[in-house]
Formats: structure tokens, sequence, C-alpha cells
């Protein structure tokens, strides 16, 4: 933690994080996560790199507990706080987590979960309060582990991305240069931090700038437009979706309320959408009411930011730019030959920011390279000096609200319900969503079913944006000479 810890210190009167709780300065953060550490620590010198699980909102204690995990050598695995128990327990269970660290109003949740897992649990109230032992800390960098992100690949079950200190440094470094952050921009966090777009876009970004990240507690479209209105936001990013809803409450705002929005909105200095596809409707929409084009990117869990559009130069529709500093991209055909320019192909990516391994699974660690290039699975081109992204090599990976989902994960679930024979989920186009998840299921003998039955059966067994929204009941499901289903020909039912 170098970088950090000279940031803390030089950066220490000024605001880190502002929630509707209060405001904590670089001082106080730092503090804070070195009685985290201690606590942590509890005597020892280094956790050499036990695995954490942290389960809390975004909020000021959650970023406090991410360095103090680091601070006494340990790996943060984040969790989602939308997952429902089943889905927490896997990711607690398979990272092997010695602690779960959890705020008060996830306790119930955490505790029987923790205690089946044979792990520690401490709330974060006394993670933080002064600690009977002096605070300590180490410093962590380089090749040792500092993230364990989890993502839903095509086995169907999530598994664990393991993100080094350097990956950390790596990424921060090439978005500081790239998005040209200072100490003086202030952004506002409205994104879950258990995956990069929340936790490094934004968090990271603006501390290691020693800038300030404002952090709602929820996402309210009114609130974020009185944020974005006000003039103190420099920096805005999100998912798609996210700008489809604020859109919709901007067209239902009064006239005079219209206008101060966009005025407001009009002198922040950089707006930015990844995570899922942007929609080349839900752009120019924005471009009329904000005067911003959407700074568009390409990343994932295990490479960071890869590409992007430029900051001062065009930002062509449907397209995500060159690779970011530091990052090299390349198309390559089945055979792994580079294509040439406007040839399609899968593209992959090199460089520091590539992630050390997925963890425990050793055998997709190693088909995920090709001649140390990381293979994403995305099929894309190089067209007129941008990259476009086309879409998934696997059609069996969804893009939804910014979530990538695996189609497997979800129909194993659906196969459980009484009702469910034979199912398959497929992503489906949506302007709203990026993708749409889509459910076409075979009957049992002389069931039925219901779209809205069937989401409230899924509450409790999958995560809010995995539910599908979309419901279609046939007698069979299409299927090749091998028997497989035929995935292309449901996905046209919804469409």
């Amino acid at each position: 933690m170098p970088g950090w810890s000279n940031c803390f210190l030089t950066q220490a009167p000024r605001p880190a994080i502002v929630t509707t709780d209060g405001m904590w300065t670089y001082r106080d953060l730092d503090d804070a996560s070195a009685r985290a550490a201690a606590t942590l620590l509890a005597g020892r010198t280094d956790l050499n790199d036990a695995r954490i699980a942290l389960l809390a909102p975004p909020s000021f204690e959650f970023i406090a507990a991410l360095f103090g995990i680091w601070r006494a050598g340990g790996v943060a695995v984040p969790l989602a706080v939308s997952h429902p128990p089943a889905e927490l327990d896997h990711v607690i269970r398979d990272s092997g987590a010695s602690v779960v660290v959890t705020s008060l109003a996830f306790a119930h949740v955490s505790a029987p979960l923790a205690a089946d897992a044979g792990a520690r649990i401490v709330t974060t109230n006394t993670l933080l309060e002064p600690a009977s032992i002096p605070p300590a800390s180490i410093v962590p960098a380089g090749d040792r582990p500092a993230l364990m992100l989890y993502t839903s690949g095509t086995t169907g079950k999530p598994k664990g991305v393991v993100i080094t200190h350097a990956n950390v440094d790596a990424w921060l470094t090439s978005l500081a240069a790239a998005w040209e952050w200072t100490k003086d921009d202030r952004t506002l966090l409205v994104l879950p931090l258990h995956h990069v777009h929340g936790l490094v876009n934004v968090v990271l970004s603006a501390l290691w700038s020693g800038g300030t990240c404002e952090i709602l507690p929820r996402f309210d479209a009114s609130a974020v437009w009185s944020r974005l209105a006000s003039g103190d936001i420099s920096i805005f990013t999100a998912v798609p979706t996210i700008y489809h809803r604020l859109i919709d409450a901007w067209d239902a705002a009064p006239a005079e309320v219209q206008r101060e929005r966009s005025a407001g909105a009009r002198r922040m200095r950089l707006m930015m959408s990844g995570s899922a596809a942007l929609p080349v409707s839900i752009l120019e929409r924005w471009r009329e009411i904000t005067g911003h084009t959407l700074l568009e990117r390409y990343g994932m869990t295990e490479i960071g930011m890869a590409l992007a559009n430029s900051l001062h130069g065009e930002r062509r529709p449907g397209h995500v730019g060159l690779p970011l500093p530091g990052v090299e991209a390349r198309v390559v055909d089945e055979s792994g030959a580079i294509v040439n320019n406007g040839e399609t192909g899968e593209i992959e990516i090199r460089g520091r920011g590539v992630f050390a391994e997925y963890w425990q699974r050793p055998d997709e660690t190693r088909a995920a390279f090709h001649d140390g290039w990381f293979r994403t699975g995305d099929v894309a081109r190089l067209n007129g000096g941008s990259y476009r992204i086309l879409g998934r090599r696997s059609v069996d990976i969804i893009k939804t609200g910014g979530y990538k989902v695996s189609a497997l994960e979800i129909e194993d679930v659906l196969r459980a319900h009484p009702s469910v024979a034979e199912c398959a989920v497929v992503g489906v186009d949506d302007a709203k969503w990026g993708e749409r998840i889509c459910a076409a299921v075979e009957l049992g003998k002389g069931r039925t079913l219901v779209l809205e039955d069937l989401q409230t059966w899924l509450e409790p067994r999958l995560a809010p944006y995995k539910i599908p929204k979309s419901l279609k009941c046939v007698p069979s499901l299409p299927r090749n000479s091998m028997g497989k289903v035929v995935k292309p020909d449901i996905s046209q039912w919804f469409r």
C-alpha cells in the first residue's frame, strides 16, 4: 500500500468520503483503516493473504474496512448486498474466508453463514472502534493478492478472480492518466462495490487522485439529479440502465426543473457509461439533455478497464475506443492468428492489469490465456481506428443492467421449480437493460406457470438482476441433431 499511504499523508485534511451521515477526511480514513487492521491482526504481524469477506452497503465503513484488510495483509472479498443467502454462502465457502466483516444491518444474514463456514464474524462497528492494541499495518504490494471479485462464468457458478496489488496499481495509474483525475475532482457513487465499476472506476480512482467520493445510500433518480445539478460533481459514471432511469425522471419533471438539471449537468467535466453496451438511443438522448456525449469504455473483472473512447477527441456511438495507457489489445481468429483491421475475431488483452488467476481453478486459468494474452471471449473488430464490441462468443453470458450473468446458473435454479421440466435462458437486446433475461420453459405434465409467480419463487434464490423478465412456456425447446438446445432460435421468440 505505498501509494495509498502517501496519498493519505499528503491529502490528510481534505475530504475523502461524503455520505448523508457526514464527511470524513483522508486523515479519518487513515486512522480508521489502521484501527481495522489492528483488530483483524489481533496481535499478529501479517494475515498472510487470508481472505476476508466484506458485506456492507457503500459507505465510509466499507471503504475503511477495505483499506484495513489490505493494511493487515489480507485479501478483500466484497460481497453483494443484493444477493440472497445461497449466493453469499457460495462466495464465503469458495473463497475460504476466515473472517466475515459485516455491517450491523446485514449481521442477521451474514452471522449464520459465517458460522456454517467456520469463519469469524466481525461487525464494522467493532472493526473501526478504538482498539485495545496499538494500531498497526504492513505494506503489502506487488504480486500479493489484494482483491477477490466473483464473476459468473460459462460453468454457471461464480468464480473468484484474484487481483493483485500490482493489478490495482496498474488500473488506477492508467485511469488517472486517461481521465485526468485530480484532487479537485468530486465524483458521485450510485453503483455497488462488489465489482470493478463502482469500486475501482469510482471510489478508488477518486481516492488515488486525492479527490472526493460522495456516496448515496441507494439509487434515487431525484437525489442523483439534485447532485448532478448542484455544480459540485465533476465526474459521474453509471451503467446504461441508470441513464435510462435518469432520462425518464428528467422527462417527467416540470420544465423549470428540467432546465436546472440540464444546466448543472453541463458544468460537469466528464460523464461515462460502462458494464454493458450503451444503446445509441440513450447516448443521443443524454446528449440532448446534458450536452455530454457519454464516454463509453470496455473492461471486465479480469482486466479492469482496457479500452476507452478519448477524453478530448471523438466518441463514436457503438464503439469503445482504443487501449488505455499500459494496455495492449489485438483481435484474433479461431486459430489465434491476428486478423486484419475491419475483420471480426476475439479480442485479447495483455498488460500489468491482467488478473493473476481464477481462485483454485488452474485449468480454467490456463484456458483463459493464449501466448500470454487474456482471451476475453468477446467478439470485436477494429473499425476506423476504434474497437467495436459485437457480443459474447458464448451465448451463455448475458450482460444485463451492468452485470455479467451466467445463463447456465439461472437454468440450474429454474430446473428446481416444480412446474419446470426443462428450460433455456437467453439474453435479448433491450434499450433499458442492455440485455433482457428471458426464459423458455417446457412444463411438467399438467403444470402451469406465469411470470409473476416464477419471479416470486426466484426472489430468495437469485440476485434480483438474474431473475427473468420474460417467460414463454412451450411444448418443446428447439434442439439440433446432437440434442443441444439451439439458443439463437429461442432468442427470436422474445425479440
